[in-house]
């Protein structure tokens, strides 16, 4: 009899249609609200992504494996999972949750899980999206560190840290098995993006970092498990059913038949590639919550480095990005695991950083060494992108809609802040971050990052990277609420033409609240 490994994670959902991915133990049809899936095989382990349709406002479900249901498990005191459809008004956010056994402070998601648990279902958000190291690859327990040591038998792969796909699937048990993780993931639709720690710390910083990178004689592994990992137990749970139908390698792993492991494999070392200055794959995607669009931009794997380009992604896939930020809608989300506007000072530093790199002899070696130390490596460090985006961004808000929010992560504080333009927008424009869900840094962090909020250190780095040849700011920007510490949960809440950014600590005690939109003009 076949068992139920992991999931079932509610994934895209949208008016009538819905998605629930599971991982099983064993070839089996899974079955969900009538709907029946085969599993496919990757490695050791079993997946299914189980697609439903004509689905009405509300529809509880279990799930059954060759007829025999299995979830929820008998005696469970959690609500029944069901799938919602319809309006989107709440969406809850955050980034950085490392593994519940971590010693980091409390959970700040699995807290609000336990919440909701109690709560009527018209409090829970319709949608959660989780922006960016969901495991920490270079990072792990001390529990999965001996599992590693015990499997690997003196091996010459790098101790403490994970290659190969299953070494990332334990993490992904690890991190999603918590039952009350596991109980959120199956009631609220959950969009995923990497980010670093999902791969290794600064992942794809520069390109001095990825040649080191890839000198070693394990990266190799490591980007295929990395990557393959990725796409079964995040992306795959990111796409609609009609990119589902188009999407070539979801195609040919369902119709293998077999282990479709170096079929995956293949395809991240391709993924990972650069020729030139495309990538072949794009994890960015859209997904639309009625009348709130969501564009997650992948700002780890999509970098172009080579050659003497730096960009956050490729031409190629930023004009798709911009084409997709016109449109019909109330709200824009861009969901990004590294945030646009930072503190003044570590915006200017970053990108009088990015010009000092490029330098020859000590200097540039200096500044790339300043650079990987001190994660120089946000939307600033990457100038041209930064300002293409900021461009982006500034016509969106001038195109109907109310409200434009840049929804991040990774800087292990939490803020809001609104963006001005030389000509006023129509629309609201803020950066709202929410890190980290289950990550606190060591204190010492907390009046660093106060200091670089500064006016006086803004002064000091804008007159140092004037002087470096920076170009000036297409806006000025300014921290509404911030900078929060402790790990917290973010809640963005829709009312028409108005928003509300919401951030609530482990604790349930709501430590900000910022009203976002006005009416059109």
């Amino acid at each position: 009899m076949a068992k139920l490994v992991l999931g079932p994670l509610l994934r895209h959902v949208n008016a009538t249609s819905a998605t629930v991915w599971v991982e099983t133990d064993s070839s089996c049809d899974v079955t969900i609200a009538g709907h029946t899936a085969r599993t496919f095989q990757v490695g050791e382990q079993h997946f299914a992504l189980v697609r439903l349709e004509n689905l009405g406002p509300r529809t509880e479900y279990d799930v059954r494996l060759d007829g025999d249901a299995v979830w929820p498990e008998a005696g469970s005191g959690f609500p029944k999972p069901v799938i919602r459809t319809g309006e989107v008004r709440r969406i809850a956010f955050g980034s950085c949750r490392a593994a519940p056994s971590q010693p980091v402070g409390p959970d700040a998601l699995d807290a609000f899980a336990q919440r909701l648990m109690n709560a009527p279902e018209h409090e829970w958000p319709q949608a959660l999206i989780l922006l960016g190291d969901q495991v920490y690859a270079d990072e792990p327990t001390e529990a999965t560190k001996q599992w590693l040591r015990d499997r690997r038998h003196g091996t010459q792969e790098p101790d403490g840290e994970v290659v190969h796909f299953a070494e990332y699937a334990h993490l992904y048990h690890e991190t999603w098995g918590d039952p009350e993780i596991r109980w959120l993931l199956s009631v609220v639709p959950t969009s995923m993006i990497f980010d670093d720690h999902d791969v290794r710390d600064d992942w794809n910083t520069s390109a001095v970092w990825k040649q080191e990178m890839q000198d070693k004689p394990w990266w190799r592994n490591r980007i295929r498990g990395a990557l393959a990992s990725y796409w079964v137990y995040q992306h795959l749970g990111n796409l609609g059913p009609d990119e589902l139908a188009k999407d070539p390698l979801y195609a040919k792993v369902k119709a293998q038949g077999a282990d479709a492991l170096p079929l995956l494999e293949e395809f991240a070392e391709e993924a990972d590639r650069e020729a030139a200055g495309r990538k072949s794959t794009w994890w960015s995607f859209r997904r639309d919550f009625g009348r709130a669009r969501l564009l997650m931009i992948d700002t780890r794997c999509g970098r172009i480095l080579e050659n003497g380009k730096r960009q956050m992604v490729s031409d190629e896939e930023f004009a798709w990005l911009e084409r997709n930020a016109d449109g019909d809608y109330d709200h824009l989300l861009i969901g990004s695991s590294l945030p646009w506007l930072m503190p003044h000072a570590l915006s200017h530093f970053q990108s009088l950083n990015e010009i000092g790199a490029r330098k020859p002899g000590w200097q540039g070696n200096a500044a790339e060494k300043i650079r990987q130390a001190l994660d120089l490596e946000h939307w600033p460090a990457f100038r041209e992108s930064f300002d293409r985006l900021t461009r982006m961004i500034e016509k969106a808000a001038n195109n109907g809609a109310a409200t434009v929010s840049v929804l991040s992560g990774d800087v292990h504080h939490s803020y809001v802040a609104e963006a001005e333009f030389p000509r006023p927008t129509k629309a609201i424009v803020t950066q709202l971050v929410c890190s980290p869900v289950h990550n606190e840094p060591p204190k010492i962090f907390r009046p660093a990052f106060r200091l670089s909020w500064s006016r006086l250190a803004a002064r000091v780095f804008r007159g140092l990277a004037s002087l470096a040849g920076v170009p000036e700011d297409l806006m000025r920007w300014r921290k509404t609420t911030g900078p929060h510490f402790g790990n917290s949960v973010a809640l963005l809440d829709l009312d028409g033409r108005r928003a509300r950014y919401r951030l609530l600590a482990a604790t349930g005690e709501e430590t900000a609240s910022v009203l976002l939109g006005r009416e059109p003009q």
